[in-house]
């Protein structure tokens, strides 16, 4: 699951840097309320694209990305409510345009990345200096 979330990942944060995304229109007209020019924001948000696929790919900094992950994901669905007309067909919730569909795929990708944050293995527990026999009692 790691790696194809990566892939993914991967792929859509490189177009995104690359100024090649068939959804930059999109996004930028999705972040328009953000307070950040969209010639930063998309790449920008292609830069925390690939540094999650890194975060999956290695196996390192997953617990503070993984939240990190999931918000990115959830605020894709703001497509559906600041710009309905692109979204859905005839205004009706149950027909999906192309870019509602690339939006509604995202589910796909919280369920994935759910499964990978519950199969992460459980912290390991740092000893406590008092816990630790010193050298004096041994």
């Amino acid at each position: 699951m790691r790696g194809a979330l990566a892939l993914v990942f991967l792929w859509f944060g490189a177009l995104k840097v690359a100024h090649l995304s068939p959804v930059t229109e999109l996004v930028a007209d999705t972040l328009a309320f953000v307070p950040v020019p969209s010639w930063f924001a998309v790449p920008a948000l292609g830069v925390f694209e690939i540094v999650v696929a890194l975060a999956l790919i290695t196996g390192r900094w997953l617990r503070p990305v993984l939240p990190l992950l999931l918000l990115h994901l959830i605020g894709t669905f703001l497509v559906l409510a600041l710009h309905p007309d692109i979204a859905f067909k005839d205004g009706h919730p149950l027909l999906l345009t192309i870019e509602g569909e690339f939006v509604i795929k995202n589910l796909v990708l919280i369920a994935g990345t759910l499964v990978v944050a519950v199969t992460l293995p459980p912290r390991r527990k740092t000893a406590h200096p008092a816990d630790v026999p010193s050298a004096q009692q041994s």
